[in-house]
């Protein structure tokens, strides 16, 4: 590294140190002064607990005090308890669950939970080395049919290839009665879905648009592609893949922590 280099470097540094009392000083103020605070009831651990956001982004920054979940873990959790009540007694498979909020709640107290990720370094159907999940491909699962009384994907769909394999299968693996309860963000809203990415033949990707990435609990520094900006259309490509009817909900209530963006939960019932 030459010397100017260095010096590139040195002065980079002093300055990103000089920033770091403003940075503190800045994240201070938002505390004592948040974008909202209020108290209620949270869905997912049930206590009254405080709603706090730094962020007037409620989707990702209005928490809860107690588990800290955010506004679509928690309307997603109110779904649940609404459509399907004894969800604790219930065959639940989730694809892909976080680390908090609903994910957690459903699996320590559903008696027959079953948690999948998509993982091609385990066999597809086994389970992983830490018997934490089991190895599933959303398109070509491998449950029996009928299987489950409730599927639970959170921020999933938008990042699938073939979502009408994926509706299929899920169709599929539901008992009569079932249902799958979801979030995908509707971005587009009234206006219609669109494909952000697509998996050619030989296995490569055609970006459609602008590569845009989520987080993904698999892999935490690359994230998960976008692959569809949904809009309320969604219902129809639903319909048009496996036949099953998918109402959209919208909750909004301060008081449980229920406002954001792209706040929407779909059900899809199985007759």
């Amino acid at each position: 590294m030459g010397a100017i280099d260095q010096l590139r470097r040195i002065k980079a540094a002093t300055r990103a140190v000089a920033r770091q009392p403003r940075v503190a000083i800045e994240r201070a103020r938002r505390e004592l002064r948040p974008v909202y605070r209020g108290r209620g009831t949270c869905p997912i651990c049930e206590r009254a607990v405080r709603f706090k956001a730094l962020d007037p982004w409620f989707r990702d920054h209005l928490l809860c005090s107690g588990c800290g979940s955010i506004p679509r873990e928690r309307a997603l959790m109110q779904v649940i308890a609404d459509w399907s009540p004894r969800w604790k007694e219930a065959s639940v498979h989730e694809s892909s669950p976080g680390e908090r909020g609903t994910s957690v709640k459903l699996a320590r107290e559903c008696a027959h939970y079953v948690a999948s990720q998509y993982d091609p370094s385990t066999p597809w159907g086994e389970m992983d080395p830490t018997g934490q999940y089991r190895s599933e491909d959303l398109e070509h699962q491998t449950f029996a049919d009928e299987s489950f009384d409730l599927v639970v994907t959170q921020d999933v769909f938008e990042h699938i290839f073939d979502i009408d394999a994926a509706f299929r299968e899920i169709a599929r693996t539901l008992k009569p009665g079932g249902a799958h309860i979801f979030t995908t963000p509707l971005v587009n809203g009234r206006e219609p879905s669109e494909p952000w990415a697509r998996r050619r033949d030989d296995g490569t990707i055609d970006h459609l648009q602008e590569p845009e990435y989520h987080g993904n609990p698999m892999d935490h520094e690359g994230g998960s592609l976008v692959t569809w900006h949904y809009g309320y259309d969604i219902v129809d490509q639903i319909r048009e893949a496996c036949g099953l009817d998918t109402t959209i909900v919208l909750l909004d209530d301060l008081s449980r922590g229920l406002q954001a963006e792209y706040l929407e939960v779909l059900v899809t019932q199985k007759p």
